[in-house]
């Protein structure tokens, strides 16, 4: 292991967030004796060069500092690859990391545990993917209501964290019809049903903390498919609000299947993964196992609120 690693910073993230967390994350890693180097970007198709780069120059571990979105570009370029991902969750969401129990909204405590990791003190945990097209997600795949409210959400620039998609919810209330899908599990016979959303879980949350898909173990192989079935607002007004909790796996509209592929296909619904847009329906995204090793993540990680 190289003792020079990559701190990947969105300067941005958590309205500044990323910016203050990249110096005490540095700091921790420095402190352990690793020589680190920082990269930035013009943008995201430039800042996602700049961290393939790093991989394939070898360096030692990429350490993303930001949010999901940040975290949605740094799989991107190590997936696949034996170079380790370190997650300082400094974002409005932060689904991601809190699937696998990382500290949330703590940099020095996320940097010491990455180093702790590269010197063997930590966990290092070989984590499944999933995979849409040339598209690399951790967390959840959204479509459906649940995409609308994310696009409405992400919209939304004057608020953060959970009232903007509380208040994106309501929005969308309003107008929402149940959607036609095409749905096939495994390669299997492509059944017809009239949903809600359905979600594609690796992990367990999207929406900063919303737990969709709340029983998904990023270490099974499996996705964990949330179908919320064709139902009133009135329902649906009662039955999302217990997503926070997870309890509304046991609402009669909900089904769960789990599946290494997922095929949706539907008119009019554009796809989310880790919250950020992914195209329209229809897509194909199949459970990569163990492709990306996670600093800091142990076997048995468990949520963790902010």
């Amino acid at each position: 292991m190289t003792s020079e690693i990559t701190l990947f910073v969105n300067p941005t993230a958590g309205r500044g967030r990323g910016a203050r967390a990249a110096q005490p994350a540095a700091s921790a890693l420095r402190e352990a004796g690793f020589s680190v180097r920082t990269i930035l970007g013009e943008d995201a198709g430039d800042a996602l060069r700049r961290a393939r780069d790093a991989v394939a120059e070898g360096t030692g571990a990429l350490i993303a500092v930001g949010g999901d979105g940040l975290m949605s570009l740094a799989l991107q370029a190590v997936a696949g690859t034996l170079t380790p991902l370190g997650v300082v969750a400094v974002g409005t969401g932060n689904d991601f990391a809190r699937a696998l129990g990382l500290p949330i909204r703590d940099p020095e405590a996320a940097g010491r545990l990455a180093a702790d990791a590269l010197k063997g003190r930590a966990p290092v945990r070989e984590t499944d993917l999933g995979r849409a097209g040339e598209r690399w997600f951790g967390s959840v795949l959204a479509s459906g209501f649940d995409s609308r409210v994310n696009d409405r959400g992400n919209r939304m620039r004057w608020v953060g964290g959970r009232f903007k998609y509380d208040l994106a919810i309501v929005a969308e209330l309003a107008a929402f019809e149940p959607v036609t899908y095409r749905m096939t599990l495994d390669g299997g016979p492509a059944r017809e049903i009239r949903a809600t959303l359905v979600a594609v879980g690796n992990g367990t949350s999207y929406g900063g903390g919303m737990r969709i898909c709340a029983d998904a173990d990023m270490g099974d192989g499996l996705f964990d498919v949330t179908v919320v079935g064709e139902c009133s607002r009135t329902t649906l007004l009662k039955v999302f609000p217990r997503v926070y909790r997870g309890t509304h796996l046991s609402h009669p509209v909900v089904t769960v299947h789990r599946a290494s592929s997922v095929t949706l296909e539907a008119v009019g619904v554009t796809a989310y993964a880790d919250g950020e847009p992914l195209g329209a329906l229809p897509l194909t995204a199949a459970c990569v196992p163990k492709a990306v090793r996670v600093l800091g993540a142990g076997p048995a990680a468990r949520t963790m609120g902010d």
